[in-house]
């Protein structure tokens, strides 16, 4: 079993782009993550839409509101 990385409709967070990546987890859907470095210092995976990861640079800042998706800011 794997955790799904996919960002809950409560969560907020904010942080810049350290690493983006792709892959098939289930042979069959493309799946887009980044690597987000918070404020905090701490770092989350977070699986986001293919729109957004194309649009999204390393170092390029994303915020996640609650009831929303990630946005770049």
């Amino acid at each position: 079993m794997f955790k799904s990385h996919k960002p809950g409709s409560d969560d907020a967070w904010e942080g810049i782009v350290e690493d983006k990546s792709r892959g098939m987890l289930d042979g069959a859907n493309m799946y887009h993550f980044v690597k987000v470095r918070r404020g905090d210092g701490q770092f989350i995976k977070v699986r986001i839409d293919r729109g957004l990861w194309k649009s999204i640079a390393v170092g390029d800042r994303i915020v996640k509101e609650p009831g929303s998706g990630p946005i770049k800011a």
